[in-house]
C-alpha cells in the first residue's frame, strides 16, 4: 500500500492511527509518517486545524519533511483514515464533457429521430454553450458520507443501483467569499481523491417528477464518499486540469480520463461556489466524474466488489463493497 500511494512532491498530509490508537494528523514523506500533534509547537488536533493556519504552516511542513532526526513512524502498520472531515462538501455534476454526451446518447428516447452522430453533435454543442456561459451545476453533500480510503463501503439495502464516481477534490485553505476566477486557486490548499457514490435508482423523484433530483437520498448514505488517502499540496500539482482519473473494478479499468475533459476547472468552480456560499478551511470541492460510470457499462456495484481509484500524483484508494446486514 505504501509504495503505491506515495504523493507527488515532497510530502502529503493525512490522518493516521496505530492499531487501536487515537487518530492523529500526520505528515507523510518517503513511506514514513510524522505526528504533527507533537511536531508543531501549537499541537493541532486534526488536519482541519492545520489548514486553518495553512499560509504560516506550509513552510514549516517543508522543513519537517526534510528533518531525519524527528520521530518518524513507518507507514506500514498505521491505519489510514480519511484525511479530514470537512464542514461543507460542494459537488459538481455533469462536469465532464464526454461523460455527459455518453449518458445523454445512451438514455435518449427510443423514438428519437436523430442518428447517434446527430445526437452526439447536438449534445456536444449544448455542453460547449454551458461552458461558455459559465454556469456550473453544483449541489451540497453531507460530511457524514466521508469514510477512509481503504475502508469497506456499506451498500444500503435500499440502494438498488449503487454506482461509482471517482473525482478530483480540491481542499480549501482559507475562507473564500465572492472571489474571482483569477484568484480562486489561491484559496486551494491541495487536492485529494473522492469517490462520490450514487444510487442511480433514487436520483430522480418518481412520486413528484417536477421536483427533479433527490441528492439527499441518492448520495448521502454513511460512507458513500471514500476520501484520500492524502491531501497533496497544490504547489506539488503542476496542473489540476491535466491529471489522469482512473477507477478499476475488480481489476478491470472502468474510468480512465483526463481532467482536461472538465467543462469547468477548479478555479471556475471555486469562484462560482463562492459567489453564493462562504467556503471554509477544510471544505471540499468535488469536481465531477468522467465517463465510465456503472450506469454506462450496465454493471452496478454489488457485494464483494473492489474499487481501486487513482489520480495522478494523489495516490490510490482501495475500497471493498459489502452488503448492509439487517
Amino acid at each position: 500500500m505504501a509504495t503505491l500511494a506515495q504523493p507527488a512532491g515532497p510530502f502529503g498530509l493525512g490522518t493516521f492511527s496505530a492499531p487501536h490508537g487515537v487518530p492523529f494528523p500526520g505528515l507523510l514523506a518517503r513511506d514514513r509518517v510524522l505526528d504533527l500533534g507533537g511536531a508543531l509547537d501549537w499541537a493541532p488536533s486534526g488536519l482541519r486545524a492545520v489548514l486553518e493556519r495553512w499560509e504560516e504552516t506550509l513552510p514549516v511542513l517543508h522543513s519537517l519533511a526534510d528533518d531525519d532526526t524527528l520521530d518518524w513512524r513507518p507507514l506500514d502498520g498505521l491505519h489510514v483514515h480519511a484525511p479530514l472531515e470537512p464542514r461543507q462538501i460542494f459537488q459538481s455534476g455533469a462536469n465532464y464533457r464526454q461523460h455527459v454526451i455518453d449518458l445523454e446518447v445512451a438514455h435518449r428516447s427510443p423514438d428519437d429521430p436523430r442518428t447517434v452522430e446527430e445526437a452526439r453533435a447536438e449534445i456536444a454543442a449544448i455542453m460547449d454553450r454551458r461552458a461558455a456561459e459559465d454556469l456550473p451545476y453544483v449541489f451540497i453533500g453531507l460530511p457524514s458520507t466521508i469514510t477512509g480510503p481503504y475502508d469497506d463501503v456499506v451498500l444500503p439495502s435500499w440502494a438498488k443501483k449503487p454506482d461509482w464516481e471517482l473525482e478530483l477534490a480540491a481542499v480549501i485553505a482559507r475562507p473564500a467569499y465572492r472571489v474571482s476566477v483569477e484568484e480562486a486557486l489561491e484559496y486551494v490548499a491541495g487536492y485529494t481523491i473522492a469517490n462520490d457514490l450514487t444510487d442511480r435508482a433514487t436520483v430522480f423523484r418518481r412520486d413528484m417528477p417536477a421536483i427533479g433530483t433527490d441528492w439527499l437520498r441518492c448520495k448521502n448514505a454513511p460512507g458513500f464518499t471514500p476520501l484520500g488517502p492524502w491531501i497533496v499540496p497544490a504547489e506539488s500539482i503542476a496542473d489540476p486540469g491535466d491529471l489522469r482519473v482512473t477507477l478499476k473494478l475488480n481489476g478491470e479499468t472502468m474510468q480512465d480520463e483526463s481532467t482536461k475533459d472538465m467543462l469547468f476547472g477548479v478555479a471556475r468552480l471555486v469562484s462560482y461556489i463562492s459567489q453564493t456560499s462562504r467556503l471554509l478551511p477544510g471544505d471540499l470541492v468535488l469536481t465531477g466524474s468522467p465517463a465510465g460510470n456503472g450506469i454506462h457499462w450496465g454493471r452496478l456495484l454489488r457485494d464483494g466488489d473492489v474499487m481501486e481509484g487513482s489520480i495522478t500524483g494523489l495516490g490510490m484508494q482501495r475500497t471493498r463493497c459489502v452488503e448492509e446486514t439487517p
